[in-house]
């Protein structure tokens, strides 16, 4: 597999590159100490066209492809995960479903808007008792008089409750259907309910171990009603539709992973031949140099695995499985990368201010967020052909 860049894609990659370094991490620390979603920046990276670059110019994005928004997702995920989250869930799960499944009238009203910036979109898919198991969900829609009438709650949802939030996607129980074995199941659509609505809440935000920039929150459905237009693909493929662009949204986390393990090992080969000790850098001690090169070794098979994942899915081949290695892999290499960074940097890698004790904290849901590394395992698993 050839893995360098076409010049448009290095492009992306230089220009996310100098706006990563000089406008998000010198901000960085301020910002998640705050705890608050930096709307210049986010403002910034519409200007740059960040959030519409897999999206047709006729909707007002940049006509390019999904890898240039992995890439886009890396540089920012290398100085800073929180923003570089805000850009994978804006485009990845709030409008790629969107663009994929909705309507030509959803789309020109929604595409153009998220492509913009301007507006973000979530997904609300997990719930208290429900989310890898899409049986268990309980938020309900109901069809009265032309109009779905939704109750119920999800939690974890990113991009649901900032000043620009504009519509979130909801999966719901909208019906019973009878399999070929005779057992009956829940029927799962999803549904847009633009922000705001009646009925809809986002509760306080959580208080995470991390992504603290991350706008993320609790959602509240209390007979929210909304057209029965607001479909979103057909009527109970709602859950399908979603998997199908969670293995999408599964390469871009991993490219955000990615970065995050890329900017721990920057950080750490810096400090490694600044930092003296018994009159010589700490890099020249073996297990130092050693420990960086392990750092390396993780970035580049990670890199290597979600380039491989993207490269099927745009020549159409089966990438499901090649999507979750790639996830698995990186969220564990940025993690991983995290730790040794922390320890080389000693007590100053235990300071908040230092880039890294941020990757330590932030890194963590690498992997669990999109699927936990146990679920990632069990698609493997069943890609391979084993009942898991």
């Amino acid at each position: 597999m050839n893995t360098e860049l076409s010049p448009e894609h290095q492009r992306i990659v230089d220009t996310v590159k100098a706006f990563a370094d000089e406008v998000v991490a010198p901000a960085a620390y301020q910002y998640d100490t705050e705890r608050r979603l930096p709307y210049d920046i986010i403002a910034q990276m519409g200007e740059l066209g960040l959030f519409g670059l897999p999206f047709p110019k006729e909707l007002g994005g940049g006509g390019m492809d999904y890898f240039a928004l992995c890439l886009a997702v890396e540089q920012l995920g290398r100085v800073d995960q929180s923003i570089g989250v805000t850009l994978e869930a804006g485009v990845g799960l709030g409008a790629m479903p969107i663009y994929l499944y909705g309507t030509d009238a959803q789309r020109e009203e929604w595409i153009p808007q998220l492509a913009s910036g301007q507006a973000l979109a979530a997904f609300g898919l997990t719930e208290a008792r429900a989310g890898s198991d899409a049986g268990a969900t309980e938020t309900t829609a109901e069809l009265v008089d032309g109009e779905w009438v939704i109750n119920g709650t999800k939690q974890f949802i990113t991009n649901s409750g900032s000043e620009i939030t504009r519509l979130v996607t909801v999966t719901a129980v909208t019906g019973e259907r009878v399999r070929s074995d005779g057992r009956v199941t829940k029927e799962l659509s999803s549904i847009l309910v633009p922000v705001p609505t009646p009925g809809f809440t986002a509760l306080p935000p959580y208080d995470k171990v991390g992504w603290h920039t991350s706008d993320t929150h609790p959602l509240r459905f209390e007979d929210v009603r909304v057209p029965e237009g607001n479909l979103l693909g057909e009527r109970g493929r709602g859950y399908a539709n979603f998997l199908t662009a969670l293995d999408g949204g599964r390469i871009a986390v991993a490219a955000l992973a990615v970065g995050a393990a890329q900017g721990c090992l920057e950080e750490a080969i810096r400090y490694a031949k600044e930092r003296v000790v018994f009159g010589r850098a700490i890099g020249d001690n073996q297990w130092i140099a050693f420990r960086i090169a392990k750092m390396q070794a993780r970035v580049h098979t990670a890199r290597q695995a979600y380039y491989d994942a993207a490269s099927r899915m745009f020549r159409g081949a089966p990438y499901k499985m090649e999507a979750s290695i790639a996830k698995m892999v990186a969220g564990e290499a940025a993690m991983d990368n995290a730790r040794d960074a922390t320890q080389i940097f000693g007590g100053y890698g235990f300071l908040n201010e230092n880039p890294v004790a941020r990757h330590y904290r932030d890194s963590k849901i690498l992997e669990i967020g999109e699927g936990t590394t146990e679920v990632q395992l069990m698609i493997i698993a069943r890609e391979l052909g084993f009942a898991s």
